[in-house]
């Protein structure tokens, strides 16, 4: 028996390999299916599945092309209606897969498909449980992503049911392999781990503790953020079927000229710079959005830019397909070219460019208690309420935008996040919005914490 987590952290997502005697199993792979076609070549294995825990929002799975190369069956839950050809498994069917058998459980709740799956091993004892966006480390996944369908409240009674008929009912030493990790969106709160088992999650696990249904809706439904644009042009996506990978990538592979780029963006094109931080900040295109192929790249990038819009890249030499690949990841297929030559060609244009300033976190105890300087934290609020700078102001990158109206143009900001990938995401908005009156800090966080500067939290003491 072998079970492979297969994770990837530009998108905080799982997807997992399963073998016995030869024959496989995925569960919710991405969309490049030659990582897989590699693995199974690799081991002399056949694959026999593609499992679907939900129509996911967060990224576009590479179900249909995995099934196509390889004759797979994919296996989805009930209720979950596509136009292509799948296997919607009743609650409770169980499938071979050598030695093992994995079996449906129904969990609807986060979407009314949403499905688990249970593994026995070859003895018939329960191993562990594919949890989807069902069940997280220390979290659930959030009620609110069918709005005209079904309320965050009717989903979240479905959950209520899902978790305490389902899943609490498992054994303790089951394990528990969910589809996302820490900094996805699916969730409020996710974990750090990226797998768990159950017994420890019905100790630590909100979601898992002993309450009233009324009780269970109120928790899961408060303080949910609003969900990404994107989240529902993928959940279609993934429901109707796509493209070709390749397809993708050959369309959206083209070079152009300072001169076609210039046009492109006159056109209402995006410019996303995919370098990294310390890169970006020394010489970048006016205008640029600055999402970094070195950090959660995907989540920010369907986060922060519409996915309707045309993009043109600005990228490091070789990086290109990556970049193209990784947007395709989640559904943004709509490039209109890379830069050919990047950064240096149009400098060497004579066109202009634009910096950001930064900072070591000690030099922050230079402008600290001037009333002319204000300490911008871009980290999420449960990050700032954890700890952050006395006096401080907390606006997540998320919501940057969208508020840039609080930014005082009288006043100077310095700009963190946890370590200098927000900030520069940030940096590159404010540079977008027409300010300059700010500097970001080397390190974020992690550097802040060790100078003298005054801190404070807003998590209460425990009692």
């Amino acid at each position: 028996m072998l079970i492979e987590q297969l994770y990837t952290n530009c998108l905080a997502e799982a997807a997992y390999y399963i073998e016995s005697d030869g024959v496989a199993a995925i569960i919710d792979p991405l969309r490049e299916t030659e990582p897989y076609i590699e693995k199974l070549k690799a081991r002399n294995a056949s694959l026999k599945y593609v499992f679907e825990t939900h129509f996911h929002a967060d990224f576009v799975s590479g179900h249909i092309d995995l099934a196509a190369e390889t004759g797979a069956k994919i296996i989805y839950g009930p209720e979950a209606n596509t136009t292509y050809t799948v296997h919607n498994a009743v609650d409770g069917e169980e499938f071979k897969v050598g030695k093992l058998t994995i079996k449906a459980l129904h969990t609807p709740g986060h979407t009314l498909e949403s499905t688990c799956y249970l593994l026995k091993d070859e003895f018939g004892k329960d191993y562990c449980i594919f949890t989807g966006d069902t069940l997280f480390v220390g979290d659930v996944g959030r009620p609110d992503l069918l709005d005209g369908t079904m309320t965050k409240e009717e989903l979240a009674s479905k959950m209520y049911d899902s978790l305490n008929q389902k899943i609490k009912p498992l054994s303790d030493d089951v394990i528990v392999y969910p589809a996302h990790g820490p900094g996805s969106s699916c969730g409020k709160n996710l974990g750090k781990e990226t797998f768990s088992t159950i017994g420890i999650q019905k100790k630590t696990n909100y979601a898992l503790q002993e309450m009233t249904r009324e009780q269970f809706i109120a928790e899961v439904t408060d303080g949910l953020s609003v969900p990404p644009q994107y989240f529902f042009e993928d959940a279609r996506i993934n429901k109707n079927g796509y493209d070709n990978i390749d397809k993708v990538i050959q369309q959206n592979k083209k070079a152009i000229s300072v001169e076609d780029f210039e046009s492109a963006v006159n056109n209402g094109a995006v410019i996303l710079d995919t370098r990294h931080p310390d890169t970006f900040e020394k010489g970048f295109i006016p205008d640029s959005v600055n999402i970094g192929l070195n950090g959660m790249f995907a989540i920010w990038v369907g986060t922060l830019i519409d996915i309707k819009k045309p993009l043109v890249l600005v990228t490091d030499a070789g990086k290109e397909e990556e970049s193209i690949l990784r947007l395709a990841r989640v559904g943004y297929e709509n490039v209109t070219g890379y830069l050919e030559g990047g950064i240096e060609a149009w400098k060497n244009a004579g066109k202009e460019t634009q910096t950001v300033n930064s900072i070591d976190a000690e030099a922050i105890t230079a402008y600290y208690g001037n009333d002319d300087y204000v300490i911008l934290d871009v980290r999420k609020p449960g990050e700032f309420d954890t700890e952050h700078i006395k006096g401080a102001i907390n606006i997540p990158l998320s919501d940057l935008e969208n508020n840039i109206g609080e930014i005082d143009k009288n006043k100077k900001y310095i700009v963190h996040c946890a370590a200098g990938y927000r900030s520069m995401i940030a940096a590159s908005i404010l540079k977008q919005q027409g300010l300059d009156n700010f500097v970001n800090v080397y390190g974020g966080w992690g550097a802040i914490k060790r100078t003298e500067l005054p801190k404070e939290s807003a998590v209460p003491e425990p009692a």
